[in-house]
């Protein structure tokens, strides 16, 4: 790939290689009543060298561009459990994945070792690929409908804007000096771009692929080459370490939405929002303050009660399309031993009562279930047990069960649950005391 990587870095403004050790994250969003509101941060990708570019396939799946081996390839992320599945297997190195419409399949540009660059179609389910477009080297694009893709075209030193349509091969250039973000703008057919001038000024416009037209839309917040389309009139542009927004019916300008600077995540860049609005992923890089903290926070700690005592208080959240309530106790002859209940429409739905206890030098949770009338589900002397894997000052690692902290007042509990059908769902619920 070395060659590949030398070919990359004569258009560095295309794929950021000057970004070191780029990280996809993710965060819970929350954007009621016009606000922005980021929570439950996890880095998905916790990788040495270049992660980026993610887009959503839906709201369950992320797609983003991740190093493996010295070479970049596709990744697809199970939000649910986790789980990171490559779906490219070439020679050549893959970026900027996107799902492509009413198929079961990705697009996404492939820098072969022979310097070659062209726009693929990889099929999720046979494994195979095939180009979608020879004619022209591709950086970035976006679908503009089943057939008709809309795309940044390396030309003339720098970027050109084309639409090409897949059943007559034609390819159309409609703008030049153009940036790398393209976007679909919300429930409309346009797209949405960054036309920049010879002064450095850059302004965000619109560009019909039905009839050709390009509209100036707004100014782009200086210094900045990503933006996200929140609603056909609310932008994202991330800079440094805050995400700015801008209404376009409005005369305010350019405001800060969020800053990631509590979170120690810098240089912010490329974003996503999945499409119901409740998830945020965004790439940047972490401070060096948090490369140490992540490297520390790595390490294994030894399996004992005064190692997770973190776990201890009371907790609420919501699972189940219900609320949920849990108390830990302190460690206390060793064990920690807590109640759970979920109530749905004012009525409990059921109790559980946990322990974990210290067993042979190591830690078992167990736990049994109880209806609201207190019989139990397990017979008298059966348990359900949970044995430890894991602890490190930010996990709690039993099998089938995972407590992750996110702060001294908010964490995580991942539990496998086995299905009607046999299949096993992870369930994750999130508490705040």
């Amino acid at each position: 790939m070395r060659s590949s990587f030398l070919f990359l870095l004569s258009f560095n403004y295309i794929f950021s290689f000057a970004q070191p050790n780029t990280e996809v994250f993710l965060f819970d969003l929350n954007g009621a009543n016009g606000t922005f509101k980021v929570s439950n941060f996890k880095n998905i990708s916790n990788n040495d060298g270049y992660d980026n570019q993610p887009s959503f396939m839906d709201n369950g799946t992320i797609l983003y561009a991740g190093t493996r081996n010295a070479q970049t390839d596709i990744i697809k992320y199970n939000l649910n459990y986790g789980l990171k599945t490559w779906i490219s297997f070439t020679e050549g190195g893959e970026y900027s994945p996107l799902k492509i419409p009413n198929q079961n399949a990705v697009s996404a540009i492939r820098l072969d070792p022979d310097g070659k660059q062209h726009l693929y179609r990889y099929d999720l389910k046979t494994i195979t690929n095939e180009v979608l477009i020879k004619d022209l080297v591709i950086g970035y694009h976006v679908w503009a409908g089943q057939h008709q893709i809309v795309s940044a075209v390396l030309e003339d030193d720098g970027l050109s804007l084309y639409i090409s349509d897949l059943r007559t091969k034609e390819n159309k250039r409609v703008a030049t000096n153009i940036g790398r973000s393209l976007h679909q703008i919300p429930n409309t057919d346009l797209i949405g771009f960054i036309s920049k001038n010879t002064s450095g000024i850059s302004d965000i416009k619109s560009f019909n692929p039905i009839n050709g037209a390009i509209k100036t839309i707004a100014r782009a917040l200086p210094n900045s080459e990503d933006l996200y389309w929140l609603t056909v009139n609310s932008i994202l542009m991330p800079k440094d370490d805050v995400i700015y927004k801008l209404d376009t019916k409005s005369t305010i300008g350019w405001t800060a939405a969020v800053s990631l600077k509590e979170f120690e995540i810098i240089n912010l860049t490329r974003l996503a929002i999945s499409p119901d609005g409740t998830k945020l992923a965004i790439v940047g890089e972490l401070s060096d303050q948090a490369i140490m903290n992540t490297s520390v926070s790595d390490q294994p700690l030894a399996p004992t009660l005064e190692n997770i005592k973190w776990i201890a208080g009371n907790w609420k959240g919501e699972a189940f399309g219900g609320q949920t309530e849990e108390n830990w106790s302190e460690p206390s002859g060793g064990s920690m031993m807590a109640t759970f209940k979920l109530i749905d429409n004012g009525t409990v739905v059921f109790y559980e009562i946990e322990i974990i206890r210290e067993v042979e030098n190591s830690l078992m949770l167990q736990l049994k279930h109880f209806g609201n009338d207190l019989k139990g589900w397990e017979e008298k002397d059966e348990t359900i047990d949970f044995p430890l894997k894991e602890i490190t000052p930010t996990k709690v690692v039993f099998e089938g069960m995972t407590f992750e902290k996110i702060s001294e007042n908010e964490m995580n509990i991942y539990v496998d649950i086995k299905q009607d059908d046999g299949s096993i769902k992870n369930v994750k619920f999130n508490y705040t005391k």
